[in-house]
């Protein structure tokens, strides 16, 4: 098929399902993805650092997020690109780089959130809730302060799919279906 460049890139806020969505459009096309959770971590372990150790970092030292995001949306355009990537501001970078993909946002309501969170963590429903808050509002604040953007903004995404009361197979076929029809 020739060159791999990226075809779509899949945000949300944590809970929303993307992962879930992005192991499912691995399995359907065959295709390969980069998280920025994953960028994030590699940083992490080249720095000699534990998750905490990096994350804590990233709050006190906005230029290490730049550099960040500055490695995430490099990968993005190089040669070669995976097809999918995966972030919260994956849709925004790719928006500004003008890359040609579909740009999906996971819209899914703040109660929902928690309770897959919750399933996939444990914990109780009102914890989940405060915690997906508290992260939801810093992120706010810091892509607010480096970049001038709210991941969940509108602007740069070419489909928002509300996935509040979906399944993760409807998901999935939702986004084949946009997928497909781009074909």
């Amino acid at each position: 098929m020739g060159v791999s460049m990226v075809k779509i890139t899949v945000s949300g806020h944590p809970g929303s399902g993307t992962s879930t969505l992005v192991s499912g459009l691995m399995d359907h096309f065959g295709w390969s993805s980069l998280n920025g959770g994953d960028v994030f971590r590699a940083e992490a372990k080249r720095r000699g650092m534990t998750l905490a150790e990096f994350g804590a970092l990233c709050t006190t030292d906005l230029e290490v997020d730049r550099q960040l995001d500055a490695l995430l949306q490099e990968r993005m355009s190089a040669a070669g690109a995976e097809e999918i990537v995966e972030s919260r501001l994956s849709g925004w970078w790719a928006y500004r780089l003008n890359l040609d993909c579909v740009r999906m946002w996971i819209d899914v309501d703040a109660e929902e959130r928690a309770r897959r969170v919750v399933a996939r963590e444990g914990g109780t429903i009102e914890e989940a809730l405060k915690a997906n808050e508290k992260r939801t509002a810093v992120d706010a604040e810091r892509f607010m302060q480096l970049y001038g953007i709210l991941p969940e903004e509108r602007e740069p995404y070419t489909i928002v799919l509300d996935a509040t009361h979906l399944g993760r197979e409807e998901v999935l076929a939702a986004a084949v279906e946009h997928l497909e029809a781009l074909a």
